[in-house]
């Protein structure tokens, strides 16, 4: 299911006047894939050939970030991220789409469908950042500070080494981490004004999920399919349980022994199981029942799925 892409486009489209980037391959209902906070369109490149044989896939490197213009000054915040997403589908041509998206990228599509409820038919979130977790919030204070700011303008200067470490720490198996996924995390850091607009989404951090708190009310009838890591040491997944509790047309996926980016960790899984629930997004009148490893993925209100490949644990 992860073989690389063999149809995939590079292309720019300017957006209120900044030229952004986007991988693009397949046909079919349009799917957008929306990345973390320091990530890039890069980061699916294990998704975005299978998912392609099923839908229209735009993998979006988000504004000031992967191979995107910077724009100094730009706002950063999730409503007007979530309003530069739906100018960029108009320049697209795109009415409707399924917005998937990891961790920060989670947010902008929870905070999109909210303000632009017609534009998403539904929601794939992987460990999306969210008003009910506070497990790093002594991190994201941290970075709030001088020091911090300072710290933070030092990464993309650090030896390879210690940022492949500290990626390593967001797999539940280290092991299991790909060679090249480094480089779609850090290669942007490099371009000058993408640490100063992430350090400008880290501090509205806390006003933001406040305001995501109070748009989840306009994603109660959005259909939504959550997938998690049990060791997820970034978004945890006591507030998987609560967005889940949160949102009735959820179904909340987790994966035994992965960590914070599931679709790069158990890819073959993932893609599976967003393909499944792309052609049968809407609650299952079925009652709950085990998933077998291999098996068509059926949406159900709780799901524990165990990895059947080398390594997992």
């Amino acid at each position: 299911m992860t073989e690389e892409p063999t149809n995939i486009e590079d292309a720019f489209v300017q957006v209120d006047g900044a030229k952004i980037h986007y991988q693009r391959a397949g046909a079919g209902r349009p799917l957008l894939l929306l990345h973390g906070l320091v990530g890039s369109a890069k980061n699916w490149r294990r998704n975005i050939n299978f998912l392609s044989r099923h839908s229209s896939v735009y993998a979006i490197d988000h504004f000031n970030m992967g191979q995107s213009e910077r724009v100094p000054g730009l706002n950063a915040s999730l409503e007007a991220t979530a309003d530069r997403l739906a100018a960029m589908i108009d320049v697209l041509g795109l009415e409707e789409a399924d917005i998937a998206g990891h961790s920060h990228g989670g947010a902008v599509a929870m905070m999109f469908a909210a303000r632009h409820p017609k534009r998403v038919r539904g929601l794939i979130l992987f460990a999306p950042a969210n008003p009910f977790c506070n497990l790093a919030n002594q991190l994201i204070r941290f970075y709030q500070n001088p020091f911090g700011l300072w710290f933070a303008r030092q990464i993309p200067w650090m030896p390879r080494t210690l940022k492949a470490a500290a990626l390593s720490h967001m797999y539940g198996d280290p092991s299991r981490v790909p060679p090249d996924a480094l480089d779609g995390y850090t290669q942007g850091l490099h371009i000058p004004g993408t640490v100063e607009h992430v350090m400008q989404i880290v501090q509205r951090w806390f006003v933001d999920m406040g305001l995501l708190r109070s748009a989840l009310t306009g994603l109660a009838a959005k259909p939504t399919l959550l997938i998690w890591g049990d060791r997820d040491r970034a978004v945890g997944l006591n507030s998987a349980r609560e967005l889940h509790r949160t949102l009735p047309q959820s179904r909340l996926m987790v994966l035994p022994g992965v960590g914070h980016i599931p679709f790069e960790e158990m890819p073959d899984v993932c893609n599976q199981a967003m393909r499944d629930w792309l052609i049968h997004p809407f609650p299952s009148p079925f009652p709950s029942e085990p998933h077998a490893p291999g098996a068509p993925f059926r949406s159900q209100p709780v799901e524990r799925v165990t990895p059947e490949v080398r390594g997992a644990a």
